[in-house]
């Protein structure tokens, strides 16, 4: 098992990546031996990793740092960097390697304060492995202040120093940090490639987990918390049903605060264990006494501490809605197939009935009108407009057609 067996349907990227760590390999072991620097090499200090939800551009990032870290006896055979099996590539892929650092985002940026601890950490030397590795999975969350931080560290990295960014597309990052990066685009996993690793790799039925790669349309973490979380399939299921509920005005506004309320129910019970467990954690650290009673002077502490949990929770409440609104596309995108006669594979066959129902009813240009006010929708919760108001507003749209 080497350290791309994650990397699904990605086979143009795994070559690339892998020739780059032969390169970084061999420059490494140069520079240790004080040899002269191969020419031509493939391998660069900042690369952009892009692609759709679910084609799998973090674990792409991983798998380089890893192959980056390998310490396998076998490369001083000729054996490629990247085995897997070695302490330098089992640590950066469980995120224990001291040199390997991720950074993710449960709030809705990334601010210059971060951004700073980033470019510090950048200018260091290696610890213990061949390279420092820094893998930012939501570069396109960076503020405008945070992304010109981060130009640069890019613009003057340390000899010995790889940034790994991620982003949905190039448009999310700044022009001045993207122009200074290579940039790997990923598509998104074929259904079948999905599946197949659905059922390898956490031992899913074949019949369940071809069922979740459908219709998640290939996103592989979504096909695997569908697969194995009965919840997640009947938050599915409640989405799928309302295009039949918005029959009038009153059943629009109930099948919107539904919805709404199903995303809060969501944020509160992802946040509220980690809420309590921060918290306390802080307030042992400062040194809170008995009765928990804080000492003077930790209020400001303790109030920043919130007002992240507070951001927290509007993101995983966003990213809920953002999830539904994803399945509500997609079956309306099957409707456009039925009535156009389309030979595509249909990704919600498990509700093909109302699928036909609604294919019957409508028309191919009304169809398309509502699959544009999902999108509308989408939009504007991006501009932080009320969920609830524009979830009203495109259950509206929906009935209008």
């Amino acid at each position: 098992m080497t350290v791309w067996d994650d990397l699904v349907g990605q086979d143009r990227v795994q070559q690339q990546l892998a020739a780059a760590a032969r390169d970084a390999d061999a420059l490494v072991t140069a520079i240790s031996a004080g040899e002269r620097v191969p020419p031509g090499s493939k391998m660069t200090h900042a690369w952009l990793f892009t692609g759709p939800p679910g084609s799998g551009r973090s674990t792409a990032a991983r798998a380089f740092a890893a192959a980056l870290q390998c310490t396998s006896p076998d490369r001083a055979m000729g054996g490629a960097p990247g085995c897997g099996f070695c302490d330098g590539c089992h640590t950066s892929l469980v995120g224990t390697h001291a040199d390997v650092e991720v950074v993710r985002t449960d709030l809705l940026s990334i601010g210059v304060k971060e951004t700073r601890e980033l470019v510090r950490r950048a200018q260091l030397s290696p610890a213990v492995g061949r390279w420092q590795v820094i893998i930012l999975e939501d570069a396109d969350r960076l503020t405008e202040g945070a992304g010109n931080v981060l130009l640069k560290a890019v613009e003057e990295p340390a000899p010995r120093t790889v940034w790994l960014l991620c982003a949905p597309s190039l448009e999310d990052v700044l022009p001045t940090i993207r122009s200074r990066c290579r940039h790997l685009t990923l598509r998104t996993p074929p259904v079948d490639a999905v599946a197949d690793v659905l059922i390898r790799r956490d031992g899913i039925d074949p019949e369940r987990a071809a069922s979740a790669a459908r219709a998640t349309q290939g996103h592989i973490g979504r096909a695997r918390r569908l697969a194995t979380d009965e919840k997640a399939r009947a938050r599915r299921a409640a989405v799928l049903r309302l295009p039949l509920r918005v029959e009038d005005i009153g059943g629009c506004l109930k099948a919107a605060q539904e919805l709404i309320d199903t995303a809060a129910d969501d944020a509160k019970q992802v946040s509220e264990e980690v809420d309590v467990k921060e918290t306390e954690d802080m307030k042992a650290a400062l040194g809170a006494v008995a009765g928990g009673r804080m000492p003077r002077g930790t209020a400001g502490v303790m109030k920043e501490l919130e007002d992240k949990q507070k951001r927290r929770k509007t993101r995983t409440q966003r990213d809920s809605l953002d999830l539904a609104l994803t399945d509500l596309t997609g079956f309306y995108r099957d409707v456009l197939a039925l009535q156009l006669g389309s030979q595509i594979a249909l990704s919600n066959v498990d509700v093909r009935d109302a699928l036909d129902r609604i294919a019957r009813s409508s028309t191919p240009e009304r169809t398309l009108r509502r699959i544009e006010a999902v999108i509308a929708c989408r939009r504007a919760l991006d501009r932080n407009v009320a969920p609830l108001l524009a979830v009203e507003a495109m259950t509206m749209a929906l009935r209008a057609g």
